[in-house]
């Protein structure tokens, strides 16, 4: 897509993101939503999805400046709002006005010039045998909360952060069950240990790859982590392995404390780095997670557009 200096976006009709993607496009993605939230009064232990129904606007505004820095799918603020992890908070009653008003909220401040990715993340449930949720419970909740986002409008569902493959593919059936067409993401999170990368729960990116697209996902890879560097390595895996496209969008490295704040190291200049390393391996699209901000997506818009 054509752009203009200061990466505003010319006005376009979005075309279907798989379509792009198959003729090889690199799509940019937005950064972290909760680190701008924080810096606009988020508590700690607010949860992020109670602004889709008191301050909305500030949902708007963070969309706009990520499309200004040159994001082309900006991410709903609604990883935490399927009913069973809305409970936590007493707010499962509001769950169809928290879905619906955040995607509305990037719709306002995208309209059709980038794509409105509706989060869907953990359900927070342990699944049996390992916990004492039953997998039937977890595919009803991603059910009701996929069913409004689609009503909502959103272009596609970003399942992310995701640990459990069983609860990943739970949350892809689930999309698949209300529209056989819509794209799906699904992102796993990964840490590196001494035999390779491995979620939480044990699985591989080989093994996440493997059953994510056969539960029917359109593009797979890795969000969250320990940032940029170790992101290089999964991305590597994950295009050794997976037969769809592959999605990058990693942390500004891991947090660390200063005075009462909380600081990600890792700065627009290296992930811009480690963008041109992942161009390299194939990766399509390509974003940040936690810590990053307009700043750094506008790096990796430089990096992408100078390609």
């Amino acid at each position: 897509m054509p752009y203009i200096s200061g990466f505003k976006r010319l006005e376009k009709v979005m075309e279907n993101i798989l379509d792009r993607l198959r003729r090889g496009d690199v799509i940019v993605g937005d950064g972290a939503l909760g680190t701008m939230l924080m810096q606009r009064g988020l508590k700690h232990g607010e949860p992020p999805e109670s602004y889709n129904l008191t301050r909305p606007c500030i949902l708007e505004e963070i969309a706009s400046l990520y499309l200004q820095a040159g994001a082309e799918m900006v991410t709903t603020n609604t990883f935490g709002a399927s009913p069973l992890r809305l409970q936590q908070f007493l707010l499962d009653g509001e769950m169809e006005t928290i879905n619906r008003s955040a995607v509305e909220a990037v719709r306002r401040a995208v309209q059709d010039r980038a794509y409105v990715s509706a989060s869907v993340g953990p359900s927070s449930k342990i699944l049996k045998p390992f916990g004492d949720t039953e997998p039937e419970e977890v595919f009803a909740s991603f059910v009701r909360q996929i069913r409004v986002l689609l009503a909502a409008g959103a272009d596609l569902i970003c399942i992310e952060t995701m640990t459990d493959i069983v609860e990943a593919t739970l949350a892809v059936k689930a999309a698949r069950s209300l529209d056989s067409k819509i794209p799906v993401m699904v992102t796993m999170t990964f840490g590196k240990t001494p035999l390779g990368f491995f979620t939480l729960m044990g699985s591989s990116v080989k093994v996440a790859s493997a059953e994510l697209e056969k539960a029917g996902a359109d593009i797979v890879g890795s969000n969250c982590g320990d940032g940029m560097e170790h992101m290089v390595g999964i991305a590597r895996e994950f295009r050794n392995h997976a037969h769809v496209p592959v999605a990058i969008q990693g942390n500004a490295g891991l947090p660390v404390t200063e005075g009462t704040t909380l600081v990600y190291p890792e700065t627009p200049e290296f992930v811009a780095g480690k963008a041109k390393e992942l161009l390299d391996l194939g990766v399509q699209i390509i974003g940040g997670c936690c810590g990053t901000r307009p700043e750094h997506v506008r790096a990796i818009r430089k990096v992408v557009d100078n390609r």
